[in-house]
């Protein structure tokens, strides 16, 4: 990771570096210089509902038009609405400003190539060196006409009419209730109007954004409301997207959460039997459930495994073949149909895959057992290397050598906050947390902050993926 780019684009507080016009404004002409040619070429521009997208957004532009490019805005649409436009309309590249499953006082703003797909390393690494350095030729160069700014206004009407291409048509869902979480974002519009559109019942919430409640207790990080309402009205199954609509975690029909890894479960076992499963395999980050590695062997499906962020899971599907992968967390990739992950898609799939094996969510997510999972943030002051703290190594190998087979530890940076994410897994749930605890005590001793410790489920992992 570089000096501004994350695990998944620029992220922070807005209005504080590096989350600022002004970085904004420059990011708008180094991508301009570096990927277009001229007044004939546009970028497309997409954000989600808080607060700070406006002021992001304008900044952006401004650094756009002043190098000659045009801009065609989406508005309020999801993240992988700007990866599929960008694409389909040929742009030369594509911007989101989310800071995803984020709280509301941040953003931050994502890059999509003219193909789709995100920025490769070498890509970020090439964009920073012309921010920190200031290149002349990118801040001081001028155009006598400057480019324009046009509203896409059928934006979200062509991201719905793609994903409902891929839905089998002669599928409906007349016959299902849906709870659905919008968390308050970028799927608030579109994606009901998708399910309604393919007969859904549906039931709605977290669909009224103000700027300020995006992820407020709602979405993909905070299931409990959906898993409430789908008890209460007997639905068939409930849907959280997060902030921007790249991930999803659902709740089954008991009102149990169905995370991102028992979605992979579930359709990879459809698509092997359909013979749909490019290379009959699956990837994965190191952040994914033990249960998931054993589920995918009983099935005969092989694993690979990558580092923690989705454009690292895209490039090892690219190197292996594969078609289908993603993180507990709930961002997944169906590379067959989408260049990025996406929570609608994701959505559709699975009830494709319900209604194609005729069973109900609960049976499908028991194809997997989820070992119980202990995840703690811990707020640090700086990201030094771990390896160089014996005091933290050591309680980690204590763990290790206490759960031997039976479990795992994990313990690495987010990539997109000051962070230290504490993982462990293990036979049993108060075995498994007291390990945690102490490996997370130990980090906020030696690299803490005042900041109280972030605690999350233990027999989920949903903070756990990108960022």
């Amino acid at each position: 990771m570089g000096k501004f780019f994350g695990t998944d684009g620029i992220r922070g507080v807005a209005n504080k570096h590096p989350m600022t016009p002004e970085l904004a404004l420059a990011l708008g002409k180094t991508v301009s210089r570096l990927w277009t040619g001229g007044k004939e070429n546009f970028i497309v521009i997409g954000k989600d509902t808080r607060l700070s997208g406006d002021m992001l957004e304008h900044a952006l532009v401004s650094g756009i038009l002043s190098q000659g490019v045009n801009v065609w805005l989406s508005g309020i649409i999801p993240t992988p609405a700007v990866a599929f436009l960008t694409a389909s309309l040929k742009a030369h590249c594509g911007i989101m400003v989310s800071a995803s499953h984020n709280p509301f006082y941040d953003n931050g703003i994502k890059i999509f190539r003219h193909d789709g797909f995100k920025l490769s390393d070498a890509e970020e690494t090439e964009i920073e060196a012309i921010l920190i350095e200031k290149s002349p030729e990118i801040s001081e160069t001028s155009y006598p006409e400057t480019g324009r700014a046009f509203p896409l206004s059928e934006a979200a009407d062509r991201y719905a009419e793609f994903l409902m291409e891929i839905f089998p048509k002669r599928l409906r869902l007349e016959n299902l209730k849906v709870v659905m979480d919008c968390s308050h974002g970028a799927t608030f519009d579109v994606a009901p109007r998708i399910f309604r559109a393919l007969g859904a019942k549906l039931i709605l919430l977290a669909a009224q954004p103000d700027g300020k409640n995006i992820n407020d207790r709602c979405g993909s990080q905070h299931p409990d409301e959906v898993t409430r309402q789908v008890r209460k009205w007997g639905a068939d199954i409930g849907l959280a997207f997060d902030g921007d609509g790249d991930r999803l975690i659902a709740v089954d029909e008991q009102g149990r959460v169905i995370t991102g890894d028992q979605i992979i479960t579930v359709c990879s076992g459809v698509m092997k039997k359909r013979g749909e499963l490019k290379n009959n395999t699956v990837v994965t980050t190191v952040m994914s459930n033990i249960g998931l590695s054993i589920a995918l062997k009983e099935m005969g499906i092989r694993h690979i495994i990558s580092q923690v962020g989705d454009r690292y899971v895209l490039e090892q599907m690219m190197t292996n073949g594969s078609v289908l992968g993603g993180e507990d967390s709930g961002h997944m990739i169906f590379l067959a149909h989408h260049t990025t992950g996406d929570g609608i898609l994701t959505a559709l799939k699975l009830i494709e895959a319900m209604l194609f094996e005729s069973k109900t969510l609960s049976v499908l997510g028991d194809r997997m057992k989820v070992f119980p999972q202990a995840l703690i943030n811990v707020p640090v002051k700086e990201k030094a290397d771990i390896e160089s703290i014996p005091e933290i190594l050591n309680a980690i190998r204590s763990a290790e050598a206490d759960l031997g087979e039976k479990g795992r530890v994990l313990v690495r940076y987010s990539g997109t906050q000051p962070l230290c994410r504490v993982m462990v897994e293990g036979p049993a749930n108060q075995e498994t947390r007291a390990h945690c605890e102490r490996i997370a005590a130990t980090v906020q001793k030696m690299l803490g902050t005042p900041e109280s410790i972030r605690s999350d489920s233990p027999k989920s992992s949903r903070a756990s993926g990108t960022g």
